[in-house]
């Protein structure tokens, strides 16, 4: 289904890797399952050396744009890849994440399309173990995401959030001189302009647990030094303290991800 209409959107999802072999098959197989006609799929790989580039080229007829180079970090690879993309939404899909299950981009779709002129929809995510995809860790439920919880630190799920592509034109790109929370800072700007989002009450995606913003206490302290500056290029109004306010809503996400 080529093009975009107001009944079939076309939704981009952008893939960035590097040496990614271990998980990076999980991702594709993901994509390439999913329902939905209108997809555009864009992968970026930033030279990878291991066995990544030929995973990638075992699903290069599902994949619509494909670059493999040197880049400046993750963030450098996410704004390359909203470049490329022609959808009318855009979201990124990591490489150690995949869709929670083949219907998940047909639940976005259709939320655009119920949305009325929404500008971006988002759903829950699952932490799983790295090793078993089936095995929950923590349930990261946007439920109770209100856009004033920001200043403590909470965001919606950014693996789970579809924005519509003229929005980084307009309000910007990912930020490439942040470390690990360039996402966080993306999504406060985004909603620090009052735009238009809407909540899908769905798990839309499986992170495996571990990435390079939940490992290590100095990783975390570095992590929450940029979330307050995030906040307050986007002049919402936090300190160190009111970030820290957040670990009793991440114990808790841990005890639901427990419950049958």
């Amino acid at each position: 289904m080529d093009g975009a209409s107001s009944d079939y959107p076309k939704i981009s999802i952008i893939t960035v890797c590097y040496n990614s072999e271990e998980t990076l098959k999980d991702t594709l197989e993901s994509v390439a399952s999913q329902t939905y006609e209108n997809i555009e799929y864009i992968v970026i790989d930033g030279g990878s050396k291991d066995g990544t580039l030929d995973l990638i080229e075992g699903f290069r007829a599902r994949i619509d744009y494909m670059i493999s180079e040197r880049d400046k970090g993750i963030y450098d690879a996410m704004n390359k890849g909203i470049r490329a993309a022609t959808g009318d939404f855009v979201g990124i899909l990591n490489s150690d994440d995949v869709f929670a299950n083949s219907g998940s981009i047909a639940r976005i779709a259709s939320s655009i399309r119920e949305g009325g002129g929404v500008d971006a929809v988002y759903g829950d995510l699952i932490y799983v173990d790295r090793s078993d995809l089936n095995k929950k860790v923590r349930f990261y439920s946007s439920r109770f995401f209100r856009t004033w919880k920001v200043r403590f630190g909470l965001m919606l799920p950014h693996p789970t959030f579809y924005a519509r592509r003229e929005l980084f034109d307009d309000l910007g790109f990912y930020k490439t001189d942040y470390r690990v929370a360039a996402d966080f800072e993306l999504l406060s700007r985004f909603l620090s302009k009052g735009i238009k989002v809407a909540r899908i009450d769905e798990t839309l995606v499986k992170m495996r647990n571990g990435g390079i913003s939940s490992t290590g206490f100095w990783w975390r302290v570095h992590q929450n030094l940029e979330i307050v500056r995030a906040c307050r290029s986007n002049g919402i109004y936090t300190n160190i303290l009111f970030v820290s306010m957040k670990l009793p809503f991440k114990i808790a996400s841990y005890v639901m991800a427990r419950k049958p």
